[in-house]
């Protein structure tokens, strides 16, 4: 299998290297000419057309990957898609494309502790969600100036809303999709970005009447929870400690920092692939962030 990794940051490097373990030959299209890569080509054409690869990952800044999924279709690429999360900074049409397939990488779908939590609400009646991420900006990347990153550019497709937007596909999978919402965020802190640093929502779904989520770029802790009330009883994830609570009772999960990547990889790679996050519900993500952002514009609900 031959994968190329289009852009080549910190995520593109993630999955160039988690490819490769999983026996990939990998490319990547990168500007950056000491990029410490396997094989690099400096455009989507060039990779196409001598590299021929079978499997494509988008990993540019959001505001880009309209333009690599155009050049993947221009250059005649016939294999299977991954865009990184989210699919693009607002609702469009994508060009008709001769793809085999196409998948958005909200990766922690596939994260132990969700699957988990799926299994656990397969049969419940699910009352009331509360959802929350938050981790401070300027410790995300270590050893890099947060202001120079594109989560702090709004241009670039920044901003809690589209950068912690797993959240919200996970509302989405776990909960029947969302019906209709209210919102209130933005830009409140003094860190040195133009992008929104905190959101909250609320919002009804198909099997959950009342659902709540926070994100921010302001804890200096990170945290990232889900609190589940069902009519039997009361689950919460803590994805830091790893830990699952039904009723204060615990499970322990130990998983590495690559596994949920290293997962959707292989469901990619393999025949199995329930559990891939399609191009239609990537799709849903991004109008949810529209919705948000509409909501606090026009301060009211916003219905689907």
């Amino acid at each position: 299998m031959k994968a190329l990794v289009i852009g080549y940051g910190s995520i593109g490097s993630r999955h160039a290297r988690i490819l490769s373990e999983l026996g990939c030959r990998v490319a990547v299209v990168t500007a950056r000419e000491d990029a410490d890569a396997p094989l690099r080509f400096a455009s989507v054409s060039g990779a196409v057309s001598e590299f021929a690869p079978d499997y494509a990952v988008i990993a540019t800044e959001t505001a880009r990957h309209g333009e690599g999924i155009a050049q993947l279709v221009r250059s005649g690429f016939r294999g299977t898609l991954l865009v990184e999360k989210p699919l693009c900074p607002l609702p469009c049409a994508l060009p008709p494309s001769a793809f085999q397939d196409a998948y958005v990488a909200y990766n922690l779908r596939f994260h132990p502790l969700v699957q988990r939590l799926r299994e656990l609400l397969a049969s419940e009646e699910i009352l009331s969600v509360q959802a929350y991420v938050g981790q401070y900006l300027p410790l995300w990347r270590p050893g890099r100036d947060y202001r120079e990153v594109y989560s702090a550019d709004k241009g670039a497709g920044g901003g809690v809303l589209r950068d912690l937007s797993h959240e919200l596909d996970l509302l989405n999978w776990l909960l029947g999709g969302w019906q209709r919402l209210v919102a209130v965020g933005g830009r409140f802190s003094r860190l040195e970005i133009d992008s929104d640093d905190i959101f909250s929502i609320m919002m009804a779904t198909g099997r959950c009447p009342v659902v709540a989520v926070q994100m921010n770029y302001l804890d200096r802790v990170g945290r990232r929870r889900i609190i589940v009330n069902t009519q039997e009883r009361t689950i919460e994830v803590d994805f830091v400690a790893g830990k699952l609570f039904v009723d204060g009772a615990c499970e322990e999960f130990q998983v590495d920092r690559d596994h949920s990547y290293r997962e959707m990889h292989r469901s990619l790679l393999g025949a199995c692939r329930r559990d891939l996050c399609t191009i239609a519900e990537g799709m849903t993500v991004v109008g949810m962030i529209a919705a948000a952002e509409r909501s606090v514009e026009e301060e009211r609900w916003v219905v689907k």
